[in-house]
């Protein structure tokens, strides 16, 4: 893995075999730096009282500290000869999986990653709160489709959130509403770790009510611990739950699939990694390889600098993860007893508002893949990763192009192609208040292929897109689509108002 930040050594050391007293230097320097992280850390716990949750955190974010330190001192990054794509048994299209039905869905729970707040699309609280669809937040609809569940098949398949400290207090006051739903909803709190000072390695926070500024979610890969931590995956398991379906929040194409289920109960896999072809739109995304004989995660952050443009090719990468897991909960059960997960370390810089260079030390989820057996990558059709990360999203998943059944969203059998229009709005559209002001009703766009829009623009009621449509307003210009417009490959330039009268 190619490290970077604080104690990096010249980029020339990091290509040549390092000399034993290069390496002993930096091993000494590297001790030095646990050894004052540990006292940090220790002062920390002293003032934590009987929060027998942070003390725990607190001694999980040393050994990820530490496990960061060692990897530096030897230079450990992956050798990139090794790399080579998966096996098909490694990767399995999913339409030769078997259709089954739902006699599995009892030993079925549900889990969303749900850490993240919308502060990118200018709202405030988690991101799961955010409207998307007739009035339905993106907890709603994840809440009625198991619920949908639930009720058709007479089971009783347990929903949970996995929260960060951003997301928690609010997520449990919104999920009262749903106490009448026929779904078991359960959440916790993933851990809450210290940023570290990029030039010192030293914790930001001096005690731990320090503002919520000096602290950071640890990623996705923290589900591990914050679920084996929190009591869940043992009451789950004694429950009779064996498989854990787990995708982020904002994936409105992460449903249960009986017959993915069902394949990795008859093949014997513990872990299943859905996958699904890239596009140009999807070149930093992790992808499968295989190293050592051995199915792995491979993510941008760790491959060497001079290898990027090599990882985001289409033709040597040609699949990418989609953050949809089904993991066995006993499988995950024995490696936490083992202490034997080792998740590669994302090294993400940050600088803090007050202009403080940090760093966040990151694992993600799917890394996990290396640690079960039989895993596997299903390779999924694309309907499956439907994210909404942007207003652009937003723009798409709103319109007619989608049609929302028991909290599925499932494409208009009217599109002549399986293809999703790529959508590119201006900044003025960046924020869902701005988004929802510019649009009298979002336009039709069954037959669109490509929208850009940027500067002062708005539309009017019943506007249709098709083709490839391109409007710019440049400074000092405004753009009024008139209602009932049709626009077919068409560019609109300059000014065009439209004034009550």
């Amino acid at each position: 893995m190619a490290a970077r930040g604080g104690l990096s050594p010249p980029r020339s050391d990091r290509h040549h075999p390092q000399t034993l007293s290069m390496l002993d230097f930096k091993g000494a320097q590297y001790a030095a730096a646990a050894k004052a992280v540990k006292a940090e850390l220790d002062h920390l716990k002293s003032q934590a009282g009987s929060d027998r949750k942070f003390k725990t955190e607190m001694d999980a974010f040393y050994l990820l500290f530490t496990r960061f330190l060692d990897e530096r001192a030897k230079g450990s990054k992956l050798d990139w000869d090794k790399i080579q794509s998966p096996s098909g048994e490694q990767v399995v299209p999913y339409n030769t999986i078997p259709n089954a039905g739902p006699q599995d869905l009892s030993k079925l729970a549900v889990l969303k990653l749900n850490g993240g707040l919308g502060t990118t699309m200018g709202c405030v609280g988690p991101k799961s709160a955010i409207e998307v669809r007739d009035g339905m937040t993106f907890l709603d609809l994840s809440v009625r489709q198991v619920e949908y569940l639930n009720k058709k098949y007479g089971v009783d398949v347990p929903f949970i959130l996995m929260n960060s400290f951003n997301t928690d207090d609010e997520t449990n006051r919104i999920i009262k509403k749903y106490e009448t739903h026929s779904v078991g909803i359960r959440t916790f709190d993933q851990s809450r770790y210290p940023r570290i000072k990029k030039e010192s390695f030293l914790p930001v926070p001096r005690s731990p009510d320090a503002p919520i500024d000096q602290w950071y979610p640890p990623g996705h890969g923290d589900l591990y611990e914050s679920l084996y931590n929190s009591g869940i995956l043992d009451e789950l398991i004694s429950q009779g739950k064996e498989y854990l379906f787990v995708s982020n929040v904002d994936n409105l194409g992460a449903t249960v699939d009986v017959n993915i289920l069902h394949y990795m109960i008859e093949k014997d896999v513990e872990f299943v990694m859905e996958v699904t072809d890239k596009t140009k739109a999807d070149i930093k995304g992790g992808t499968l390889i295989d190293y050592n004989g051995q199915v792995r995660l491979l993510e941008i952050a760790q491959v060497p600098d001079e290898h990027v443009e090599d990882f985001k090719s289409i033709k040597k990468f040609h699949i990418f993860n989609t953050n949809n897991l089904w993991i066995n909960l006993k499988a995950v059960k024995r490696i936490m007893d083992e202490d034997a997960l080792d998740l590669e370390i994302i090294v993400n810089n940050k600088t803090t508002d007050s202009g403080e260079k940090v760093i966040q030390l990151e694992t993600a989820v799917g890394a996990g893949i290396k640690h079960f057996k039989n895993s596997i990558g299903i390779n999924v059709p694309r309907s499956r990763f439907l994210p909404v990360k942007s207003t652009s999203d937003l723009f798409l998943v709103t319109s007619n192009l989608y049609s929302l059944v028991h909290g599925q969203l499932t494409m208009n059998p009217k599109r002549m192609f399986n293809t999703v229009p790529l959508v590119k709005l201006g900044d003025e559209f960046k924020k869902v208040n701005n988004f929802l002001s510019r649009f009298k009703t979002i336009p039709h766009i069954l037959e669109l292929d490509h929208l850009t829009v940027t500067g002062d623009v708005n539309f009017g009621a019943d506007v249709e897109l098709r083709g490839t449509v391109i409007i710019v307003a440049n400074h000092g210009e405004r753009i009024d689509i008139p209602p009932g417009s049709i626009l077919e490959n068409k560019i609109v330039t300059g000014n065009l108002r439209i004034l009550d009268h």
